[in-house]
């Protein structure tokens, strides 16, 4: 395989998780009789540029059909997250009802209503059916196609350039980095501002995050490879934030490499640091492989100990992270009984390759099991809140990234 940016042959493994299937293929009680698929989840990196990206391409609409069951709107810490982002850029570049947004990967119209809200005209690109459908009732223009040069060059015949492009968690999930990059570019007005939201390799390296690695995710990004993608295209990024967002995420500002911004001190330190951690250097690649399996390793003797124990242990979040762990670790239901989640189109479904049941949270205060394992890590602070009358009465909460980690009440 070629890296998908600079063409280079791509020689040296970052991770091997084994065989998965897609992190988001979701099972009915009737797929459990039927083959289930399953794909290589291997991820290498390229020594030229420095990409970190999946061994195995496999054609988006696979991940990105009409049952595609992630919401953005079932997660209070991302909501907040989208209408602090919303206000922040609307106070930032003035933006008011003449001017023109566009949000790539727009979901469920959870972040383009705040824009709707302030009568901000805008534009979502969505390619899940069932989550532009619920944009779409909250009266947000959406197309239902994937984003790329192809659809970028269609809208600027009809005059439809952008002043801000917004593209949260996006960015990783494409397959032809370059071509997106291209649509960005032919989108983006002169003066027009993107912003990119992405989690950052150097978190997922520093934590041992190995659980967002799934098919789903195309590249593992650093900021001096976005950068010399956006260069390549004629984009130049002259600022960039800090986000806790997944673990630890980057927010770029980008525009067009004559635009009038200035680079800011913070990309040039931040390149810095990427380059004194050895981010262009293949030792600091190395060993990550066994600290994955260190995490898997550690969850599965707290899980077959407990079983051995007579404890029940039931999981929340019915995370595509979630399914990359379990499946990794080979868990099954004799292990972790059932899996809640409180997004209606999970519940009554199966965990893809683990076939754990999702239920809707309620039952685990019928049940009441002794451990919860809170699958997305990421929001454990909000589940532990959720769910405190749980802890009060003796249940304890369990995570396994970076650590296997027991909360006590």
């Amino acid at each position: 395989m070629k890296c998908r940016h600079c063409k280079a042959s791509l020689e040296f493994n970052f991770l091997d998780l084994g065989f998965s299937p897609p992190s988001n293929g979701y099972l009915s009680e009737e797929d459990l009789n039927r083959h289930e698929t399953y794909y290589p989840l291997r991820v290498n990196v390229c020594h030229k540029c420095w990409l970190v990206q999946t061994e195995d391409y496999i054609e988006p609409d696979i991940f990105f059909n009409p049952s595609y069951t992630y919401l953005s709107s079932t997660s209070k810490t991302w909501l907040d997250h989208a209408a602090n982002y919303s206000q922040m850029v609307i106070q930032r570049f003035d933006l008011n009802e003449t001017n023109f947004v566009v949000e790539i990967a727009s979901n469920d119209g959870y972040l383009l209503k705040n824009f709707t809200d302030k009568k901000i005209p805008c534009l979502g690109i969505e390619p899940a059916s069932n989550a532009a459908a619920i944009s779409e009732n909250l009266g947000i223009p959406v197309i239902n196609e994937f984003f790329g040069n192809s659809l970028a060059n269609e809208l600027r015949r009809k005059n439809k350039l952008a002043d801000l492009i917004i593209g949260n968690n996006v960015y990783a999930h494409v397959p032809d980095i370059n071509d997106f990059t291209k649509g960005l570019k032919v989108l983006l007005k002169p003066e027009g501002v993107i912003t990119l939201e992405f989690p950052h390799i150097l978190n997922l390296m520093d934590k041992n995050q190995f659980d967002t690695i799934y098919h789903e995710h195309y590249s593992y990004l650093s900021l001096n490879t976005v950068k010399n993608i956006f260069e390549s295209e004629g984009l130049k990024i002259w600022d960039v934030e800090f986000l806790s967002t997944h673990g630890g995420s980057l927010r770029i500002y980008a525009g067009h490499t004559k635009n009038s911004r200035n680079v800011s001190e913070r990309v040039l330190e931040l390149l810095a640091k990427e380059t004194d951690r050895g981010l262009q250097r293949l030792q600091s690649y190395r060993a990550f492989q066994m600290h994955a399996d260190r995490i898997k390793n550690e969850l599965l003797i707290f899980l077959i100990d407990k079983k051995k124990s007579g404890k029940v242990v039931v999981a929340y979040g019915a995370a595509a992270k979630g399914n990359t762990l379990l499946n990794y670790a080979g868990v099954k239901p004799d292990l972790l009984a059932y899996v809640c989640d409180a997004a209606l189109s999970k519940q009554g479904k199966y965990m893809p390759g683990s076939h754990i049941p999702i239920f809707a949270p309620e039952i685990l205060r019928i049940k009441r099991p002794d451990y919860i394992l809170i699958l997305p890590w990421n929001l454990s602070s909000e589940i532990r809140h959720q769910l405190k009358d749980m802890a009060d009465h003796g249940v304890k909460f369990v995570t396994a990234v970076p650590e296997l980690k027991i909360y006590e009440a």
